[in-house]
């Protein structure tokens, strides 16, 4: 096991992963740079049920091509869920208001529906489930999340997703205005994949 393909396309979280994993001493990829490109249909209801959906495709995929052998396959599953809209959007944020909706303006029209609530009523979390597929086909899924409330605009250009209306009030700032350094202490991304990690350290012994 030495290298780690991981089941996304998006760069931000790349950068991220990278980041959290860079002391394993394993190369890390994207399966686009892995040379695949897949239409995965996340029809889980949770965010572990669609993590597995991706990793397991995403390593069938390489054990047709005869590269599964050495790798373990990574995928999440994230999301903000929002306490005054029931958990909304969820396991459906990255397609809340449609995939090609820019962030901003699903953030504006999560904002707009919380345009009244007052701040103790704006509690919300960060959620994120790790999957990953090792090559005996065993499955293991950690869970990170980090609570905050909802801020009142968009603040900052540091981070992506609903990152600038995803207020913490230990930093008194949103996330898109922490430094990278200061996100990757406290996300949830970041704390599922720092239990991901003492799974492949067990499988390393």
């Amino acid at each position: 096991m030495n290298q780690i393909i991981f089941a996304t396309g998006n760069e931000g979280k790349m950068r991220e992963i990278r980041a959290i994993l860079g002391d394993m001493e394993m190369e890390i990829s994207s399966m686009k740079e892995a040379g695949l490109t897949l239409e995965i249909e996340e029809n889980g209801t949770t965010f572990e049920e669609n993590a597995c959906i991706k990793a397991r495709a995403v390593a069938a995929a390489l054990a047709v091509q005869g590269k599964a052998r050495e790798c373990v396959v990574m995928s999440d599953d994230s999301g903000l869920e929002i306490d005054y809209l029931n958990g909304e959007p969820g396991v459906y944020s990255a397609r809340y208001l449609g995939e090609e909706t820019p962030f901003s303006d699903k953030s504006a029209d999560l904002l707009r529906r919380l345009k009244d609530v007052p701040a103790e009523e704006r509690s919300a979390r960060f959620v994120c489930a790790i999957a990953a597929v090792f090559s005996d086909g065993e499955t293991v899924v950690t869970r990170g999340a980090v609570d905050g409330r909802i801020a009142y605009e968009l603040r900052g250009d540091n981070g992506f997703g609903y990152d600038p209306i995803f207020y913490l009030p230990e930093y008194d700032r949103t996330a898109a205005e922490l430094t990278d350094e200061e996100k990757n202490r406290i996300s949830h991304r970041s704390r599922a994949l720092e239990l991901m990690k003492e799974e492949l350290k067990k499988r390393m012994l």
